[in-house]
């Protein structure tokens, strides 16, 4: 059964013990931000290489995004938080992940010191997987050329993945799925059902209120997801997923400050408070709307769960990875 990779910390300047399972292996490089099918090109060669070596992959990756401290005024969301994207690179097969703490310190490493000491003297990789295009290193100054000139291990450069259409895969695209409430197209990008995690918070008790209690979500990072109504299921650690309803958005009616995920489970009468679960979409049903009273708030809601029911009951499995993660939720 897949699990949650063991994982490490690096930060500039570290020169704590690596533990064995992260060295000697074969080290895929990026941000993996979504993990989509792009991503999982170059996963499924480091898993391959790694075999081929005698060895195990090893993933190192970056928290938070560089983006978010090299140009924090073009940060975008993440489609996966931290732990999100543990729970996909361990449900793809990954059982060791290097988390790189980013900040400006890490940035001004120079790119021949990241290659040889840290790649090469603490990891001790025998190989490097990584995109074409990775530049990594002070100034963006260390590129694929300047990883094979280390001579310290082997490097493979994945060229673009793309789709039947010859669009490549990235996760600007799965954004902008996402922000267009495109549901369907954001998950075949990924490869799985796209998903958010966090903690029940409590609530103004409104959906009660209203006979739609709901689970409020404190999420692990801002989502980009449009407003609106979905058909979702939420996930308990080590249960099975829950059919539901979800709301995103302001509630124009009560005009909510921020964006809120509000999640009504049906035909669950138990407590979900300060419990982390996940939260998995499948369809969309309407955008957010203003209604001329509760009333007719509350029609709607009725017609929304009923939809919801219906889109999940026509479901179909998904994918392995799917059900991968549903092994790990």
């Amino acid at each position: 059964m897949p699990s949650l990779p063991e994982i490490v910390r690096l930060g500039a300047g570290d020169s704590s013990a690596i533990p064995s399972g992260f060295r000697g292996g074969v080290v895929a490089i990026g941000n993996f931000d979504g993990v989509h099918r792009g991503h999982q090109a170059l996963l499924r060669t480091a898993i391959d290489e790694a075999a081929r070596h005698g060895t195990h992959p090893v993933v190192l990756t970056f928290e938070p995004h560089p983006r978010a401290v090299l140009r924090p005024e073009t940060a975008m969301p993440r489609l996966t938080a931290e732990r999100a994207r543990l729970r996909v690179l361990g449900a793809f097969g990954i059982g060791n992940v290097v988390v790189v703490d980013f900040d400006r310190a890490f940035a001004a490493i120079e790119a021949d010191e990241f290659a040889v000491r840290i790649l090469g003297d603490r990891l001790e990789a025998r190989a490097v997987i990584v995109g074409e295009g990775f530049r990594f290193g002070r100034g963006r100054g260390g590129d694929v050329d300047l990883l094979r000139r280390s001579g310290r291990f082997d490097v493979i450069a994945i060229p673009p993945v793309a789709d039947a259409g010859g669009a490549t895969f990235s996760s600007g695209r799965v954004r902008d799925a996402l922000a267009a409430g495109d549901i369907a197209a954001a998950n075949v990008l990924l490869g799985y059902r796209w998903f958010v995690e966090g903690v029940v918070v409590d609530g103004d008790k409104r959906g009660r209120e209203l006979g739609f209690p709901t689970a409020n979500l404190a999420l692990d990072a801002p989502i980009g997801l449009k407003l609106g109504i979905y058909a979702v299921t939420l996930t308990r650690a080590g249960g099975q997923p829950l059919a539901a309803v979800a709301s995103y958005g302001v509630r124009p009616m009560f005009e909510s400050a921020a964006p809120l995920l509000e999640v009504h489970v049906f035909d669950f009468a138990g407590s979900l408070y300060g419990e982390r679960v996940a939260v998995t979409f499948f369809d969309p049903i309407r955008g957010e709307e203003r209604f001329a009273s509760v009333e007719a708030l509350v029609a709607r809601m009725h017609v929304d769960s009923a939809i919801a029911r219906e889109m999940l009951a026509g479901a179909g499995p998904g994918t392995p990875l799917d059900a991968a993660l549903a092994a790990i939720a």
